[in-house]
């Protein structure tokens, strides 16, 4: 069986904080969902072994997958639920199909040369980081989990958000102050999108979070869990301990307006810094102008360059650039632009990990959206290190 595939990886490493790894591998496209994963577990361990990764050094993957009621339980109860010394791993399997033609695509980050790492699961959708006297919690899969009816999205919305507010007050935490990033996927989005904004808008509001404070950095797209009747599914990011010094939020009023001016609460980006690097995530991102309009509508390769130009935009307002992306995820609405957006990303941002999935975008005039963690060096030894 040949397992060839593709493989790409991208590293960040300092002396005091260790080194960051993200892995992204697609496995061949003409074999079966097990021939699939055997392949895509293969290379993972090759890739593993050339990294010199250790075991116990995973922290998070998500598996992007081409039918997930029905790929979901093989992949909950394969070796990427768990760590090769069987500690907890953050395992996300959304379906978005892999546009390289893939059943299932894989993307991993795995943190190395942390003698003080150490990982604990609080429930199965919550696995929580310890390193360096800060707490990273990361939420995955969250959903409303109804195989026999359909929940309105609004009361859906607001369930993962309770869900995770409980889980960080027991933490000690709140939405407000620890929530770094979510991802929220909606099915159909077309249709249901308008209801889950709404009912996050009311959750914010509540937990004191405003176009006045601030919001969070989040990707909202199309995608879907395993079960039936869940329209909105949820992974998020959160860090306990951190300094309100430490976070800043990323703007550029020259390339992109504020969410708020078309009634959207996210953050277009968020800015983690710690004393020797600062951690960028970038929200998604679609071809917009200042003023909020799409801008080369309906020229899907004019706007995922223009996407990239408001990318490269909120990373300069932190002090970094595209060089310093980490990985890229690229959503597109009409799955035949693939083999051209395959094209540009290649020549622009080559030796960036990246995938392409299917993910149509909240507004059916945006062709394509892009989203992305970049890590730059960072120097405040009054920080405390990642």
């Amino acid at each position: 069986m040949d397992c060839s595939g593709r493989v790409i990886s991208k590293s960040f490493g300092r002396m005091t904080g260790g080194s960051e790894h993200y892995i992204v591998i697609e496995p061949p496209a003409d074999l079966d969902l097990t021939e699939q994963l055997a392949c895509l577990e293969q290379r993972y361990d090759e890739t593993r072994q050339e990294l010199c990764l250790p075991a116990g050094g995973a922290v998070f993957r998500r598996l992007f997958v081409s039918d997930a009621m029905n790929q979901a339980p093989l992949l909950r109860h394969s070796r990427f639920a768990e760590d090769e010394d069987n500690s907890p791993v953050a395992l996300s399997i959304i379906q978005q199909p892999p546009l390289s033609g893939t059943k299932l695509s894989l993307l991993a980050y795995h943190v190395s040369g942390a003698l003080d790492l150490s990982k604990r699961r609080l429930t199965p959708r919550h696995v929580v980081v310890e390193k360096n006297g800060l707490a990273y919690l990361w939420t995955t899969g969250l959903c409303p989990g109804s195989d026999e009816r359909q929940v309105p999205v609004t009361q859906q919305t607001r369930r993962l958000f309770d869900t995770l507010i409980d889980e960080l007050d027991g933490l000690g935490g709140t939405l407000h102050n620890n929530c770094v990033r979510t991802w929220i996927y909606v099915k159909d989005i077309d249709v249901f999108y308008k209801d889950m904004v709404t009912s996050r808008s009311e959750v914010f509001l509540e937990q004191g979070l405003s176009a006045e404070t601030h919001f969070i950095a989040s990707t909202g797209i199309e995608g879907a869990c395993a079960h039936r009747f869940d329209i909105v599914t949820m992974d998020a990011y959160s860090i306990l301990g951190l300094a309100p010094q430490q976070v800043s939020y990323l703007n550029d009023f020259d390339h992109l307006c504020p969410t708020k001016d078309y009634n959207v609460t996210f953050e277009r980006g968020t800015r983690i810094a710690y004393a020797d690097r600062a951690h960028l995530f970038i929200s998604g991102t679609a071809s917009i102008d200042r003023s909020g309009q799409i801008v080369h509508p309906g020229n899907v390769l004019r706007q995922f360059d223009h996407a990239l130009d408001n990318v490269e935009a909120l990373l300069r307002a932190g002090s970094a650039g595209l060089s310093e992306l980490m990985h890229l995820i690229v959503y597109l609405r009409d799955p035949t632009d693939h083999p051209r957006i395959k094209t540009a990303l290649s020549e622009r941002l080559p030796g960036v990990p990246a995938i392409i999935v299917q993910g149509p975008v909240c507004r059916p005039e945006w062709l394509v959206e892009v989203e992305g963690i970049a890590i730059a060096d960072n120097e405040d030894p009054t920080l405390s290190s990642f």
